[in-house]
């Protein structure tokens, strides 16, 4: 991903070395089965404050890997995050100002081991988790040793598409659709509140592919294999696939974010059409 010349975010707020304690907010929607899988999954931290105790505590074991990221390292890593978020920030000010709206920038909140947002108290565990409360994302650059070795997805173009993700979160969030989904969810069985999850979760999906589509259109950013890692990124993640490696089995009616071939398709359907309208999970008969 050519991403070095880029210009950096102004929306960088880095809280690292600093550290909050407090109780866990989880970074997905649903009941995902480890901490690390909800760090990339996303979602709406405060729906987790409500469903965070049904976790059990051999689920958080991000929290407990040794954790060797050098400054330099982590320092490139920084310039790299915030250059996505500009990217993003470029991406969706045009395409909301094509609709004759106002894009309202996320903050991005680097921190390091845990952190106070307006959603609650967060542990690195939990990994990158947008907050619409003060609609800023939060991320511990150390999430991404797990997104390679832990989730084997690996690639620079792969760590775009977490914050992509979580950008697109932000996205639903200004377009009302967060807050009409956590109304529906309240209303609904659990089975039905997850199902609205998942679609929710297949809408950032198919966002983090609309700003490659035109990132790469605008500024050429992609080389050759990215693709590929982020489609290996989507179908790492599926809930099918991680239940099967956990538990060895899995439940469909307990997806929260989607099995790995809806990943997949609705990332590519942004990616390949690069019009949001296309990303309506919710009037999908079968996303």
């Amino acid at each position: 991903m050519r991403w070095e010349f880029g210009r950096k975010s102004s929306n960088v707020e880095d809280r690292r070395g600093g550290g909050v304690s407090g109780p866990l907010v989880g970074g997905g929607i649903g009941t995902i089965v480890l901490a690390v899988i909800v760090a990339l999954l996303g979602g709406d931290p405060g729906a987790v404050l409500q469903q965070g105790q049904e976790q059990a505590p051999s689920d958080r074991t991000s929290s407990q890997s040794p954790r060797t990221q050098s400054t330099t390292t982590n320092d490139r890593m920084a310039d790299f995050v915030s250059v996505v978020l500009a990217d993003t920030e470029d991406t969706w000010g045009t395409l909301f100002r094509q609709n004759g709206e106002n894009y309202v920038e996320p903050k991005l909140v680097l921190f390091s081991n845990s952190v106070q947002s307006a959603c609650g108290s967060a542990s690195a565990a939990v990994g990158p988790f947008y907050c619409p409360a003060d609609q800023k994302v939060y991320i511990d650059l150390t999430f991404y040793q797990d997104l390679k070795y832990k989730l084997n997805a690996p690639g620079d173009f792969a760590q775009a598409y977490v914050i992509a993700h979580e950008v697109g979160h932000h996205v639903q969030n200004l377009m009302g659709i967060s807050s009409k989904v956590r109304t529906l969810q309240r209303q609904a069985s659990r089975a039905e509140a997850n199902q609205l999850s998942v679609r929710l979760e297949l809408q950032a999906d198919c966002f983090a592919g609309i700003w490659a589509h035109h990132a790469n259109r605008s500024r050429q950013i992609l080389e050759e294999g990215d693709v590929e890692e982020a489609l290996n990124a989507a179908s790492s993640i599926g809930d099918d696939r991680l239940q099967s490696q956990s538990k060895g089995h899995v439940v469909p009616d307990s997806f929260t974010h989607g099995s790995s071939a809806q990943r997949v398709r609705w990332f590519k359907r942004g990616i390949q059409t690069g019009e949001p309208a296309q990303c309506n999970t919710f009037a999908a008969a079968n996303p």
